[in-house]
C-alpha cells in the first residue's frame, strides 16, 4: 500500500544552497515551502553566499542564526518554522539518520556537490545530510545548474538516478508564455514542489486554465 502523503504543514524539507548559478531558484523554493506551511531546514555553502550577492544582491551572513533571522523576516516564517545550520554543524538534526527530513533539495547544486554525493562523501553538513536522506530512503532532489554537462557529470547523475535520486535540471518550459524572469523561476520551482507533493498554484497545469491568483506572489524587485 502506498503511504498517504503528509500534509505540507507536517513536512520537514531540508534545502541546501550551493555555489552554482541559480540562487533565485533556491530562495524562491524556500519562500514557497514556508508559505505552504512546511518546516524548512536550510543549509548553505560559503560559495552560495558569493552567488547570492552576485545574482540577487542578497547578503547572506556567515552566521547561520543571522541568516535565519534575515530570511525568516523576509519570508514571514512562523516561529520555529525555519532553521538554518552551518556547514560544520555536526550536531544538527539532518546529520543523523535518527532525525532525517522528509525530503531534501539541493538547489542550485554544483557539480562538485553532486560528485561528492554520488561518491558517498560527507565532508560537510550538506553532503552528510544528502547521504542520510539516501540511506534512510527519503526523497533527494538535485537541481544541477551547469552547461554543457561533461561525460563525468552525466555518469555521476546516472549513478545517483539509479539510487532513486531525482535529477531535476532547471530547464524552464515556454508553453505557459512566460513574460518575466520570475515566471521562468516559478516554472522550475513548481516542478520541485510537485516532486515534494507540496500544493501550489505557481502556474497553470497542462490542459487547465491559468490560476487566477498565485499561492505566493512573485517576489518584488524591491526586496
Amino acid at each position: 500500500m502506498t503511504p498517504t502523503p503528509l500534509p505540507s504543514a507536517h513536512k520537514t524539507i531540508a534545502v541546501a544552497l550551493t555555489g552554482a548559478s541559480g540562487m533565485p531558484y533556491g530562495l524562491r523554493l524556500v519562500e514557497c515551502l514556508l508559505s505552504a506551511g512546511c518546516r524548512v531546514w536550510l543549509l548553505y555553502s560559503q560559495v552560495a553566499q558569493i552567488v547570492a550577492r552576485q545574482e540577487m544582491d542578497v547578503a547572506l551572513p556567515a552566521r547561520p542564526e543571522e541568516v535565519q533571522a534575515q530570511l525568516g523576516a523576509r519570508f514571514k516564517a512562523a516561529p520555529g518554522q525555519l532553521r538554518v545550520f552551518g556547514r560544520e554543524e555536526w550536531f544538527a538534526p539532518p546529520a543523523s539518520g535518527s532525525n532525517p527530513p522528509d525530503a531534501m533539495v539541493v538547489c542550485p547544486c554544483t557539480m562538485g556537490t553532486l560528485a561528492s554525493i554520488a561518491a558517498g562523501l560527507a565532508g560537510n553538513l550538506i553532503e552528510r545530510a544528502a547521504d542520510v536522506v539516501i540511506k534512510e530512503g527519503r526523497k533527494l532532489i538535485l537541481v544541477p545548474r551547469e552547461t554543457p554537462f561533461s561525460a563525468l557529470h552525466l555518469e555521476n547523475m546516472l549513478r545517483l538516478a539509479r539510487m532513486g535520486v531525482v535529477i531535476l535540471p532547471p530547464n524552464p518550459g515556454f508553453y505557459h508564455h512566460p513574460k518575466t524572469v520570475d515566471d521562468l523561476v516559478d516554472f522550475v520551482v513548481a516542478r520541485i514542489l510537485d516532486q515534494l507533493a507540496v500544493p501550489h498554484a505557481l502556474m497553470a497545469r497542462w490542459g487547465e486554465a491559468q490560476a487566477a491568483v498565485d499561492v505566493v506572489p512573485a517576489p518584488s524587485s524591491q526586496q
